[in-house]
């Protein structure tokens, strides 16, 4: 069992949690994700870690309550405990030998991005940030970028903070504008990072993704995670998360991500809580 030791709401659909996991804390590195399971019959779920503390032996998930599990895990408070919480799985970002570096995030994606921003720093790089979110009112770890950035660009699609517009429309800026990068990595909604990478593909830009490919064991055995990257079929939880941009076949990504899609809401419109069912039949 893995005890919640904080619980913090970033926004009105997304929630950073502190979980106690001191193996996970002693291995993991930015990039990596874990899989956590809220109980024994509960879903195993991928998320990318989004900080740690080995003294602590914590390790830091932010997640958006969009699905069943997600809301599930949602509901619980500091004090509670999840039945799994596995990792760190995957590849790490690879950091080293990089000097000047963008690091584009998406919505809830920023999550993921801060540590690979950081991680880029700590090892020696300049980092120029850029963020983009629908509105003001869900931006999220604006401070923990800035702490991070040499060069921070905050994008909101309705003006509403920052610049108005995509983080294509920025990350296109720079480039024009003679910016060269030895890397770029783009994480967050799958539509925004290949358009990332049509942007970065014609100034030669060597461009990194990290997919969220469906996925079950993370171990590479059963398949869920399979992705094409270059013509070649790779698996997302052991050659991954994170791929070359410019090799992805996006087109098949989209198509495999909703495929449980109408299956996950029909779940969450008729699940009925084991607990609450057990204390109504009680009362009567």
């Amino acid at each position: 069992m893995f005890k919640i030791v904080t619980k913090k709401e970033l926004n009105a659909n997304v929630t950073l949690m502190e979980i106690e996991a001191p193996f996970v804390a002693k291995k993991a590195r930015a990039g990596q994700f874990i899989i956590f399971r809220i109980d024994e019959q509960g879903e195993r779920v991928p998320l990318t870690i989004a900080g740690y503390d080995r003294e602590k032996g914590t390790v830091s998930i932010i997640f958006q309550k969009v699905g069943f599990s997600t809301n599930a895990l949602g509901k619980l408070n500091e004090g509670d405990y999840i039945r799994d919480f596995v990792g760190p799985l995957g590849k790490p970002t690879p950091v080293e030998g990089k000097k000047k570096v963008c690091v584009v995030g998406g919505g809830v994606g920023c999550a993921i991005a801060l540590p690979s921003a950081q991680a880029f720093k700590e090892a020696g790089a300049e980092v120029t940030v850029i963020v983009g979110f629908r509105n003001k009112d869900i931006v999220i770890l604006e401070d923990e970028f800035r702490a991070c950035a040499d060069h921070m660009h905050l994008m909101t699609d309705d003006g509403s903070y920052g610049e108005q517009g995509f983080v294509t429309v920025k990350l296109q800026q720079l480039l024009e504008a003679g910016e060269q990068f030895d890397e770029v990595l783009a994480i967050g909604p799958v539509p925004m990072m290949k358009f990332v990478c049509k942007t970065t593909e014609p100034f030669g830009v060597h461009t990194s993704v990290s997919l969220n490919p469906v996925m079950v064991d993370g171990t590479g055995m059963c398949g869920g995670c399979r992705v094409t990257v270059g013509g070649e079929t790779k698996f997302a939880c052991v050659d991954g998360p994170e791929f070359d941009g410019h090799k992805v076949d996006f087109a098949e990504l989209m198509s495999r991500n909703v495929t449980y899609r109408e299956r996950e809401a029909e779940v969450s419109a008729t699940h009925a809580c084991r607990m609450e069912t057990m204390g109504k039949a009680l009362i009567k």
